[in-house]
């Protein structure tokens, strides 16, 4: 439940400045917390940090508990003295304006490996004892992390397995080791020991730098909105350590898959590919393994968006040979017993549902019940049925939201408002003017006004939206794979003066400035 109105701006670390290649935990990245507080915002939304899989996107993570190293500073390695002034020497000559993940991966992994070497070789200096501490608080999930993590780049150039009754999960790994047998677990762990010590030390660099940022934007009235996507990757340590927990059979293969129907996004639906869960096992554990996701989670930030909320009512499971989504069916979920033992150990919950797409009244149900804020996308309430007209009755139009509710411009899955604006058809954009009872000379900046003079209690903006940047500029678009994607980086520049005072005089006008103690 949100109680007191609050704004902010959707801007993933990656898309930060500076001058290796990609947004990090540097100072890029306490320059905008800066910017936040000057603008009068007191949010920060992120999406998901875990190490990135195919496609680098954040929703196709390896591990839903570890954090992607492309986001650990340089600079503070440097400073750290794991990092040498020569170590930075020879950058690629990265784009300011995008992430050329191409050249910022091999480079930067090369870079942060080189720093968890020297720290395992006697550098650590006064952070041993910490990194002992991390290495036994976090052994629950980062040691089954690094060994499927060096697993997976040990077999990378093996030829898969091949099954014919459905994909199998880790099909270029060894079979003993893939279905984690005990003898294979103890020989790879005695044999990747190096290997997997690197990979421990990197996450204890990771959390040790988003800590201190996290604390820094708290000191200055900042709080973070992270992002948990409903359903795992199949190639994770998730899946592999906690099989039980999915729809997979004893050898290793799904037995059906996530995705969507066609909606909005696409006429096929979208197939995600990722393994459904086994709700019967996870309810036997009394939901242990999300009891452990949200808490671990909310130890990082401060409000968890829960991607794709629906499908803790009903879920759709398309069968594991399928080519597209659409001869999937809807199968009920228990989300709200299981939110029930949440609350009963965790107690309150400050989660977001991603209630977007195809939505029932058991799913507006289940999410009032639980008092979750819901998600209300600006663009949404305009784009109508030409031959049925406007609808003032729908939900995505401000005059019609309750205060519980979060309200976007757009998302990292929509086109920018510009971009968005210039594709309407003339009658679509003819609504909006009036709408706002405002030309469309400066259009991004009224549906900005309109997002903040709403009555939702938290009101967020995407960064290029400050811009009134254009498509090209979009974080991602769903149901494609390529460069254009999760790639957008601003420059320095970009956090003047003049958005942060306009921005400061809206949430000054509309009641959204941090209420500062006493």
């Amino acid at each position: 439940m949100i109680h007191r109105r609050s704004a902010g701006i959707l801007l993933h670390p990656t898309s930060l400045s500076g001058p290796w290649g990609i947004g990090d935990f540097g100072q890029g990245a306490y320059r905008f917390v800066d910017f936040l507080t000057r603008c009068g915002m007191s949010l920060w939304q992120i999406l998901p940090l875990g190490p990135t899989g195919f496609g680098n996107s954040p929703y196709a993570s390896i591990s839903s508990f570890a954090g992607n190293p492309m986001l650990i500073s340089p600079d503070i390695l440097l400073e750290e003295g794991l990092l040498s002034p020569g170590d930075l020497e020879g950058v690629p000559d990265f784009p300011l304006d995008r992430v050329d993940y191409s050249l910022v991966v091999p480079w930067k992994t090369d870079l942060v490996r080189r720093a968890a070497g020297r720290f395992l070789s006697g550098d650590a200096g006064p952070h041993r004892k910490a990194f002992e501490d991390f290495c036994r608080e976090e052994s629950w999930w980062l040691d089954d992390y690094a060994l499927y993590a060096s697993l997976q780049d040990h077999f990378k150039n093996r030829r898969p397995r091949s099954s014919r009754k459905g994909p199998l999960i880790n099909s270029r790994w060894d079979r003993d080791i893939a279905l984690r047998e005990p003898e294979a677990l103890a020989r790879w762990s005695v044999k990747l020991r190096g290997e997997t010590e690197i990979r421990k030390v990197i996450q204890f660099l990771f959390y040790r730098q988003w800590r201190r940022l996290k604390s820094y934007a708290a000191e200055q009235g900042i709080r973070f909105v992270g992002d948990i996507p409903i359903f795992v990757a199949p190639d994770s340590a998730d899946v592999w350590a906690w099989r039980e927990y999915f729809q997979i059979d004893d050898e290793g293969r799904l037995t059906a898959q996530a995705g969507v129907p066609p909606d909005y996004f696409s006429e096929t639906g979208q197939l995600w590919g990722n393994p459904v869960y086994n709700w019967e096992a996870l309810g036997r554990d009394r939901y242990s393994w999300w009891i452990r996701r949200i808490e671990y989670t909310l130890k990082q930030v401060d409000w968890v968006r829960i991607d794709h909320f629906r499908g803790f009512e009903a879920y759709w499971n398309i069968p594991a040979d399928a080519e597209t989504a659409v001869d999937g069916k809807w199968i009920k979920a228990p989300g709200f017993e299981m939110f029930q033992e949440l609350k009963r150990c965790l107690g309150s919950l400050p989660i977001i549902a991603e209630d977007l797409g195809v939505i029932t009244p058991e799913v507006i149900k289940l999410r009032q019940d639980l008092e979750f804020p819901g998600m209300r996308v600006l663009q949404f309430g305009f784009e109508f049925d030409l031959q049925r007209g406007f609808n003032a009755d729908h939900h995505f139009l401000p005059h019609n939201y309750d205060t519980n509710t979060v309200v976007y411009t757009g998302t990292h899955d929509n086109d920018t408002t510009a971009g968005w604006y210039c594709s309407m058809d003339g009658r679509i954009q003819d609504i909006v003017r009036r709408y706002l009872a405002r030309d469309d000379h400066d259009i991004v900046w009224d549906f900005i006004r309109m997002a903040l003079s709403s009555t939702a209690g938290f009101a967020v903006v995407p960064f290029q939206d400050l811009l009134s940047l254009g498509t090209e500029f979009r974080m991602n678009t769903p149901s494609t794979v390529g460069p254009q994607n999760w790639a957008y980086r601003h420059r320095p520049e970009d956090l003047s003066d003049l958005i942060s005072a306009r921005l400061r005089e809206m949430n000054s006008l509309y009641g959204r400035l941090p209420k500062r103690e006493p």
